[in-house]
């Protein structure tokens, strides 16, 4: 299996969406369509009422459309989260996040969020445990990482290589990496 750049191992939920794609969108929207046409369908050839078709409530039509409007936002989300762990092609991903990464690295602030949580080191410790992989089952229990916590399964060191094309952003002065707060150092 191919392997591509792994981005964030715990992203929080607001960066996923923020970078669904547009297939992602067209993923949710069908889905939310698919479901009350998938009732009616069913509905014509084997219906509940007796021998003769009759149009579901509408009740039942709202209800399969949020059904699906959820289940279609699940899996939006699943194939966002893939390639923010580089499951998938993710090649557009990486350079957004390189740039969102290296923005607030030269402002000196931290990418993650760590200095503006208002959790204590120990409760970002506990947020970041429960939800670390939590998608791979986000279908039985939807768990997402609203947290800002420093565990994310990635070196903030890459983000001050210079890669090609990346010298027109104009980040040439990162401010040092040990300056930055709410890096948890670990060597």
């Amino acid at each position: 299996m191919e392997k591509f750049e792994v981005i964030d191992e715990d992203p929080e939920f607001n960066k996923v969406v923020r970078y669904f794609r547009p297939r992602d969108y067209a993923i949710w929207a069908g889905s939310t369509a698919f479901a009350p046409a998938l009732l009616h369908l069913m509905e014509r050839y084997e219906p509940v009422s007796g021998r003769t078709f009759k149009a579901p409530p509408a009740m039942f039509i709202r209800a399969a459309g949020l059904i699906g409007f959820v289940g279609g936002f699940i899996l939006a989300y699943n194939d966002s989260t893939k390639r923010f762990w580089g499951l998938t092609e993710n090649e557009r991903e990486v350079e957004k996040d390189r740039f969102e990464t290296k923005k607030l690295l030269s402002q000196g602030r931290n990418p993650y969020g760590v200095d503006r949580s208002s959790l204590t080191p120990y409760l970002q410790d506990v947020a970041s445990r429960n939800s670390n992989h939590s998608q791979l089952l986000l279908a039985f229990i939807p768990w997402f990482n609203f947290a800002n916590h420093p565990n994310h399964g990635v070196d903030l060191k890459k983000y001050y290589e210079v890669r090609k094309g990346e010298e027109k952003w104009g980040f040439d002065k990162l401010v040092p990496l040990e300056q930055i707060p709410g890096v948890v150092n670990k060597n």
